[in-house]
């Protein structure tokens, strides 16, 4: 009787090895199959904004740039560009290809889930600015035309991703605004920050740490060929002109009526006292709802309470609570600053 316990432990590892390798959808063999459909998936959606950017940027898409932006060996790249082309994608020819137009609404619909994905990340989430375009890029080949159709309602639909790119709608309509790098603003005259360029990161790290996010008013002081002087309102900022052509600027807009003598909360000062007029009406979402649950509301007093060494997020008191805000978020929140006199304990609009 015990001679047949080996045979019988052999008989059960053997069923054991054939159920784990062949299992249906959980097995290693499906699970290898599921994994190389989704490579393949990510290579085919990333050449396709890689050919809109080139698109948009005016610039012809080829072979060596494509193998160049996916990481792939430049012969693996003609068996990519056939497979593409037999599914409508995208044409090829003098050794140039280019989207066709349904190449290219699958390639905006990709640029929708990411930007979607940054606006979730960074305003639902919380992730630092520096993470949410590696946090996106990993997400966005997981989610359906549904999830982001019910992720953009959940968002308030918004327009701008955090680094200022326009989002595209459902439908493909891709919003443009037409900027100048910072580099080639001129002097002296108001322009607000409308995208930042996330490459190269020693760039966008020093854009960032500086607070210069889209949203931002700022004026340039002083520049030549070494460096510009920037003011953002409350801080100058020394930026190299390599660094400030990251930024992508256009004319500041005129207040409304209704906003004069008002500013936004992200340009109070330090240790100064205001009172709450109103959150920007195209605030909407997620944001919205935490300024309101902040008791950020209209006649609430607020003071400007805190800085960080790099000056973002801020600390405010409200109801006398501390809470900290980064810059966008304050931004969208008018204040009428309050002058307060210590030794009467009255206050008068500044």
């Amino acid at each position: 009787m015990d001679s047949g316990w080996p045979i019988l432990s052999a008989t059960i590892a053997g069923l054991a090895f054939v159920a784990a390798l062949w299992w249906p959808r959980v097995g290693l063999l499906a699970t290898l199959r599921q994994w190389l459909r989704l490579r393949q998936r990510v290579l085919l959606e990333d050449a396709l904004k890689h050919l809109l950017d080139c698109e948009h940027a005016d610039q012809k898409t080829t072979p060596e740039s494509l193998a160049g932006a996916l990481g792939l060996p430049r012969q693996k790249v003609p068996a990519l560009v056939a497979r593409m082309e037999s599914n409508g994608l995208l044409n090829s020819a003098g050794g140039a290809v280019s989207l066709t137009p349904e190449g290219r609404r699958s390639a905006l619909r990709i640029v929708r889930a990411h930007r979607l994905l940054e606006s979730y990340f960074a305003d639902e989430a919380g992730l630092p600015i520096e993470r949410i375009h590696r946090a996106a890029h990993k997400a966005e080949h997981h989610v359906t035309a549904e999830e982001l159709d019910a992720l953009d309602a959940h968002l308030g639909y918004p327009q701008r991703d955090p680094h200022g790119d326009p989002i595209p709608s459902s439908t493909g309509a891709l919003p443009h605004r037409e900027t100048v790098p910072l580099t080639d603003w001129p002097a002296d005259k108001p322009a607000v920050v409308v995208h930042i360029e996330d490459e190269p990161q020693a760039s966008f790290a020093q854009i960032v740490a500086a607070g210069l996010l889209p949203g931002t008013i700022v004026r340039v002081l002083d520049a030549d060929s070494q460096r510009l002087v920037v003011s953002d309102q409350q801080n100058e900022h020394c930026l190299a002109p390599i660094v400030a052509a990251n930024i992508q600027v256009a004319e500041a807009p005129k207040k409304p009526h209704w906003l004069e003598g008002l500013i936004r909360l992200s340009e109070l000062p330090d240790r100064t006292d205001a009172e709450v007029v109103a959150i920007d009406p195209n605030c909407r979402g997620f944001t919205r709802r935490r300024l309101l649950d902040f008791g950020i509301t209209p006649t609430t007093p607020i003071r400007a309470d805190l800085g960080t060494f790099f000056g973002d997020p801020r600390a405010f008191r409200v109801r006398g609570t501390l809470i900290a805000l980064r810059r966008e978020q304050a931004a969208h929140v008018w204040v009428r600053p309050v002058a307060t006199d210590e030794a009467t304990g009255k206050e008068d609009a500044a």
